[in-house]
């Protein structure tokens, strides 16, 4: 919820309350000093860039750089931009009805320029929220100059006002998002032609819309992304409009696993599906999503996206929902048998190398073992797990599947000692049935991975289902 907005409503009344006019820039560099100095958050919910890309972006904003954020797809990049309206004032005050904004100090459109004479300290004015004073813009090759900068309203014309008339201009989007931030996602997609028309923007801070010469001195922070261009064969950012940018920072994806699963658990929507994933399969999902990027049949021009991993504990969640809605289970939880129907579901968002081609669903279902194994090695590696292979050493089968619930899965492993000590080692502090089958299914996973156990699976079956015997 906002807090009220100022009292003032005049010009005469806002110059009584000793407002001060600041450029969008001064504004951020004043509040960001301020933060740093007050050990505030400066972006809130952007992970893992602390140590590295943040240091940088504070420069270039203190410096009053408009900037280029370079990086592979799903780095947050678009994320990190809009967290920038929270260094602008939470309220700025602006000329009532104005299309880009004017500050009621210093108008510099024509309307407000002969409004501000007439009206002179009875000048009409309202307040903008910070959320408010951002625009963005996705590059697509239909992008036009008069979507960005303006163009001749025809309406306008209709209405009886010459085509010499300044006022018959129809304002872009960056006009429109004058006194704020405004961000050009997927730069190099956007026609050379179309951004010849931002050197002037950038460098001379005005528009020019077809043969008006209009002087507007534009007051934003413009903001960049793109991806390497080594990648990236759609397009390229202009050399005059490369130059005219005071900073390009690179992004990366998270360079440790803790920071990896931060993000997972932040940006996943796993509390709006109402289910249960143990931290344990988060990590498996998250090892799976590392060793996908590193692996030599992707491309790894193209990148993993972080939504590579959000989408993959979605899927964990879901199939756990599932479950639940067909076995009756009360607390959904996953469980490793979950973890199968990731693959195929996220396959479309890797591009695999051309020799790959073919074996696409191989080179994940591989990855997937080598992440579990992995998670398995550091929670499990060094536990006793005695008390579940004596049941195998005396000749039990355990089958489990997706649509096995909990409690009968419970029932055909029976009672193992040591129990609580597997769930401790896993952080499942509870005393659930689906908590505790999330454990032992694990443990048998892991157990057969390090080929203490067997497991057959039943082929072209999607229920994951899975048999383990020694």
């Amino acid at each position: 919820m906002r807090p009220t907005t100022p009292r003032e409503t005049t010009l005469g009344e806002l110059r009584t309350s000793g407002h001060i006019q600041r450029s969008v820039k001064a504004e951020i560099r004043h509040n960001l000093l301020t933060r740093l100095r007050s050990g505030e958050p400066r972006f809130p919910g952007i992970v893992g860039f602390d140590d590295t890309v943040l240091p940088h972006l504070e420069r270039a904003l203190l410096a009053g750089h408009d900037l280029v954020l370079l990086g592979e797809r799903g780095q947050g990049k678009t994320r990190l931009i809009r967290t920038l309206t929270g260094l602008l004032d939470e309220w700025t005050p602006v000329i009532a009805g104005c299309e880009i904004n004017d500050h009621p100090y210093e108008p510099v459109c024509v309307r407000c320029r002969r409004l501000a004479a007439e009206a002179g300290d009875e000048l009409p004015v309202t307040w903008k929220h910070r959320d408010d004073r951002y625009g963005e813009k996705l590059a697509t090759p239909d992008t036009s100059v008069g979507d960005l900068i303006g163009d001749v309203d025809p309406i306008k014309v209709a209405e009886g006002r010459t085509l010499g008339d300044p006022e018959t201009v129809h304002f872009g989007l960056v006009p429109r998002t004058n006194r704020g931030v405004f961000s050009i996602n997927e730069l190099p997609d956007l026609a050379e032609r179309i951004q010849v028309a931002l050197l002037n923007v950038l460098e001379e801070r005005d528009v020019q819309v077809r043969g008006y010469a209009l002087r507007l001195p534009l007051d934003v922070l413009l903001v960049a992304s793109a991806n390497p261009e080594d990648y990236t064969n759609r397009g390229r950012i202009i050399t005059p409009l490369k130059d005219r940018f005071g900073a390009e920072i690179r992004t990366h994806y998270p360079l440790e696993l803790d920071a990896e699963l931060d993000l997972i658990r932040q940006e996943a929507a796993i509390d709006e599906l109402q289910a249960e994933v143990p931290a344990h399969l988060l990590e498996v999902i998250g090892r799976f999503t590392r060793l996908t990027r590193e692996s030599t049949a992707v491309d790894s021009r193209s990148g993993v996206s972080a939504r590579f991993a959000l989408a993959g504990a979605e899927t964990v969640a879901a199939g756990a929902l599932r479950r639940a809605a067909l076995t009756g289970e009360e607390q959904p939880v996953a469980r490793v048998c979950d973890l199968p129907a990731v693959v195929p579901s996220l396959m479309g968002k890797v591009e695999f190398e051309v020799s790959e081609e073919g074996r696409e669903q191989e080179v994940l279902e591989h990855l997937l073992r080598r992440a579990t194994a992995e998670t398995y090695r550091r929670t499990l590696g060094a536990a006793d797990l005695s008390g579940l292979l004596d049941k195998f050493d005396a000749g039990e089968i355990v089958e489990s599947g997706e649509l096995v619930s909990s409690a009968e899965l419970l029932r055909r492993i029976g009672p193992v000692p040591g129990l609580a000590k597997i769930m401790e080692r896993l952080d499942l502090s509870g005393e659930s049935p689906g908590q505790a089958a999330a454990a032992l299914e694990f443990a048998l996973e892991g157990l057969f991975l390090t080929r203490r156990l067997s497991k057959d699976t039943s082929s072209g079956r999607a229920d994951g289902t899975a048999t383990y015997r020694t």
